[in-house]
């Protein structure tokens, strides 16, 4: 794949141009252009010659990226690439827009101002219509030149036969100025023979189009600012992330640490990171234990317990204890790093939506030109003078001119921006306006969209005999001392509740079990079921409470003093307030709602549940986010809503990419929409505007279209008794564009949260292999293409056991296995035991104690007993 950077083009139809004529190209196998990036990515055995000649032959520049830069240092190359994706066009188009704006008030000061309403003009400009006619060309000129890139992009494209909206608005400008130009020099030649200058009246007001010629391209500069200032910060994603990578790293070197450049590590080299530091390069763990914040990678605010031999990525945060780590990926091979590439792929892969006005100018364009053309040559065939049929082909181009065209989408959109943003709803381009409209599916990521994101109390159960503030009491001052992630709920629930904790001694923690101290000379205990009930008696109804608690995706803790049981603490990630209300919102719109989640199915069911969603996909991974947006895109428009790193790569490659705005700053900025309130329910608003702002487009592109069939039969003089001159037409074209913006103001008065009218959008036929049911289509469709394990809220999946037979016969094995006490001990014997050759998949339940094996071989049975023991967990048997 190669990969170049392409010059000169302005709108999507320059994108399409510029494909077509590459793809034509001998040996060009495909290629994929991006108007975001201005780069272009050709697979074949094409050489660069002829791919340069090609985009050249179509009316653009093109250049290969620098070679040399492929052997560049890491930290070189991200900041190469950070240079380009820098917002060069913006800065240039505000000038000129002032610029444009300048000159064009003192131009219609003169044609309007003084002519109209007599503002007063320097003495020797009075009645000297030779002299004001002058000083309108020099104005009108200046105004050209200043926005000369429509010119020169309007009429090389209609040298290279692919004329683009740049060329009416060239030719309308161009012509209305050289008709304006030729009557002036008329009224030159009258003067010289006598003609008085009263006399020259007619010619000045009627003929003159000055005006017309610089306010054509000054209202389109318009246009052109607003979508750049939305495109250019479409790249901030690609920058952040960039930013984030690490730049050094502390590594052992003859016996010494010593902090050298990340681009100076290599595999195998030792490196050692203290408390609140980042991880340079992906690892493995040889001294020390800690627990890693890998919310970079998973979106999962909860840090993960981290031993000798368990991975670490770059980028995380080592945020408890000392470790050493052998090097195992660095630069590009680091899970970091293919996480950029995967976002930086979405979106060179991921088209923008093309303005409406591009998708017609291919037949609009041109259509106007053979009209004027036409005009012109059948006048001239009726017998009528060389000037009449020059003035009706001037006036067909001047009120075709695609102002009120050109103005229907972005005027609406930038009143649905600003209506968005006073309702905390940022569109931070006009194609996520557009898009957000005709969105069918919406992906919910589960941590900090749909729940808080991080754990808290949500059941507290004590024992017979055992008060609820004697049970936190006790709990609370045995939490204090740990650094498990769950022990933060406990000690947050303590905290609220004003307790006051007691001295802990001899404290330690249990691995694989939990805690132990004493608290005035008496033993406590607290951990999972299985631990406390080999030190206590459990009764039955308080077994059959925490069951039910489990099933609910929640983690009871049990706490025990001297053989006695206490209670129970619930621990959970809860769900938000307004989580079931937006779900709700959303499926009366008639959305799909998907929820994704790199959890457990138990704790993913629970929550999709109470959500109330219509599907619910577990254990998914960052890049197994990306590749379940890709499936269901098969399906219609998907929207991805999350609020983590590890949601970037789903939030680039959605249709819209919705991101929470209390989430992490990479995901805000991959996003195409962002949730400033936080709020859940803003994304049902966010559809909501989107709809309300496609049918204003809808109505200004009526009006702006209706004008033209109305008009241009005008202009052209088929109205008999009726003829318009270009003054009029641009007039009329004036009050097109008038009437465009006015309508779009209405916007203004729309109540985003207004759930009164909404209604479902027509559903497209879904294909076979979803028409089955939920559970049978989840299971069988999405897992598959996705490599995930995929569940359903409505009904459990009643074909598990005939696709257990169907999987080529292969073989299960259930493992016994003590110590599991929460869903991330159960992540750590899956993943432990996943790395054994031969395990395909390994599903741990902390309930039930055990962990079903799928196998490809056999796997001797002293291996999986030193994966669970190595994992910290009691290997008991297999059954």
């Amino acid at each position: 794949m190669n990969q170049y950077i392409v010059t000169g083009m302005t709108c999507a139809s320059c994108q399409a141009h510029v494909e077509k004529a590459v793809s034509k190209v001998p040996g060009v196998k495909s290629v994929s252009v991006s108007l975001l990036t201005n780069s272009m990515a050709v697979d074949g055995t094409a050489g660069p010659a002829e791919i340069i000649k090609a985009v050249e032959d179509a009316g653009y520049g093109a250049e290969p990226k620098n070679a040399a830069a492929q052997k560049q240092s890491s930290a070189a190359k991200l900041a190469a690439e950070e240079d380009a994706l820098k917002d060069r066009e913006t800065p240039k188009l505000v000038r000129r827009l002032i610029l444009s704006v300048g000159f064009l008030i003192a131009l219609m000061y003169i044609t309007m101002g003084h002519n109209m309403w007599n503002w007063p003009v320097p003495e020797f400009l009075v009645h000297n219509h030779i002299g004001l006619a002058i000083l309108q060309m020099l104005l009108t000129i200046v105004v050209m030149i200043i926005n000369r890139a429509f010119f020169i992009s309007g009429f090389k494209s209609l040298f290279h036969g692919s004329p683009n909206m740049d060329t009416l608005v060239a030719l309308g400008s161009g012509v209305s100025f050289g008709w304006s130009l030729f009557i002036l020099f008329r009224m030159t030649y009258l003067l010289t023979t006598g003609t008085s200058n009263m006399d020259l009246m007619p010619l000045y007001h009627n003929q003159l189009y000055f005006e017309s010629a610089a306010m054509i391209p000054a209202l389109i500069t318009v246009g052109k600012t607003l979508e750049s200032l939305s495109k250019g910060r479409t790249t901030d994603a690609l920058k952040n992330l960039m930013k984030m990578a690490p730049k050094t790293a502390v590594v052992e070197r003859d016996g010494q640490q010593v902090e050298i450049s990340i681009d100076e590590v290599h595999p195998g080299d030792i490196f050692v990171v203290k408390p609140g530091e980042s991880i340079p390069v992906d690892g493995v763990i040889i001294e020390g234990t800690t627990a890693v914040d890998e919310s970079a990678l998973t979106g999962e605010s909860v840090p993960v317990d981290k031993g000798v031999d368990d991975p670490v990525s770059a980028a995380t945060i080592n945020r408890s204890g000392y470790i050493r780590a052998r090097t195992t990926r660095i630069g590009e091979d680091t899970t970091f790093s293919q996480i950029i590439q995967m976002v930086s792929d979405a979106a060179s892969t991921k088209a923008p939506i093309a303005r409406i006005a591009d998708r017609v100018s291919g037949i609009f364009v041109p259509a106007v030109i053979l009209i004027a053309v036409a005009v012109m040559v059948i006048w001239l065939l009726l017998g009528q003078t060389p000037a009449f049929a020059l003035e009706r082909a001037i006036s067909v181009l001047v009120i075709s001119c695609p102002c009120a065209l050109g103005l229907a989408t972005p005027v609406a959109i930038m009143v649905g921006n600003g209506m968005g943003a006073r309702n905390g709803v940022l569109f931070k381009t006009s194609e996520a306006l557009e898009n957000a409209g005709r969105v069918q599916i919406v992906a919910l990521d589960k941590t900090g969209t749909i729940t808080e994101g991080k754990p808290a109390v949500t059941d507290i159960i004590p024992a017979d005999g055992v008060g609820k503030t004697e049970l936190m009491s006790v709990a609370y001052a045995l939490e204090q001392k740990s650094e498990h992630p769950l022990a933060r709920a406990i000690v947050a629930e303590g905290e609220k509740e004003g307790l006051q904790a007691a001295e802990v001694a001899d404290f330690a923690a249990l691995t694989g079990s939990g805690l132990t101290g004493r608290i005035d000379g008496q033993v406590l205990h607290g951990g999972s079921g299985n631990f406390i009930s080999t030190l206590a008696a459990v009764p039955e109804d308080l077994l059959k409470r925490a069951d039910s608690l489990a099933k609910d995706g929640k983690t009871p803790l049990y706490f025990e003093r001297e053989g006695k049981l206490l209670g129970i603490i619930a621990v959970a990630d809860i769900i938000k307030a307004d989580s079931a209300q937006a779900v709700q919102e959303l499926r009366n719109m008639g959305i799909e709602v998907v929820m994704l989640t790199g959890d457990n199915e138990a704790t993913a069911k629970s929550i999709g549940a109470q959500a109330g969603v219509d599907r619910v996909i577990a254990g998914v991974l960052p890049d197994g986010k990306e590749a379940v947006i890709r499936e269901l895109q098969k399906r219609g428009k998907v929207a991805m809503v999350g609020d983590g790193i590890n949601d970037a790569p789903a939030l680039t490659r959605a249709d819209t990419g919705i991101a929470i705005g209390a989430g992490t700053d990479v995901a805000i900025d991959s996003a195409d929409i962002v949730l400033m309130n936080s709020r859940l329910t803003d994304v049902s608003a966010a559809v909501r505007l989107s709809r309300a702002t496609l049918r204003n487009i809808h109505e200004n592109l009526f009006w702006a279209f209706a004008y033209n069939a109305l008009l241009i039969p005008m202009a052209a003089g088929l109205y008999p008794g009726i003829e318009m001159n270009p003054m009029w037409g641009a007039a009329a074209m004036s009050l097109s564009s008038f009437t465009v913006c006015m309508n779009a103001l209405r916007l203004n008065l729309f109540k985003v949260h207004n759930v009164s009218r909404d209604r479902a959008m027509k559903k497209r036929a879904l294909p076979e292999a979803y028409t089955a049911g939920p559970a049978e289509t989840s299971a069988t469709g999405m897992a598959a293409a996705a490599g995930t394990d995929l569940c359903c809220n409505a009904a459990e999946d009643k074909n598990d056991t005939n696709e257990m037979n169907k999987e080529d016969k292969r073989m299960t094995e259930t493992v016994k296995i003590d110590g599991m006490m929460c869903n991330h001990c159960e992540m750590h014997v899956k993943k432990a035991l996943e790395a054994l050759d031969g395990v395909e998949s390994a599903e741990a339940s902390h309930e039930k104690k055990q962990a079903i094996l799928k196998l490809s071989r056999e796997v001797p049975e002293d291996e999986i007993r030193k994966a669970v023991k190595d994992a910290g967990y009691e290997f008991v048997g297999i059954e």
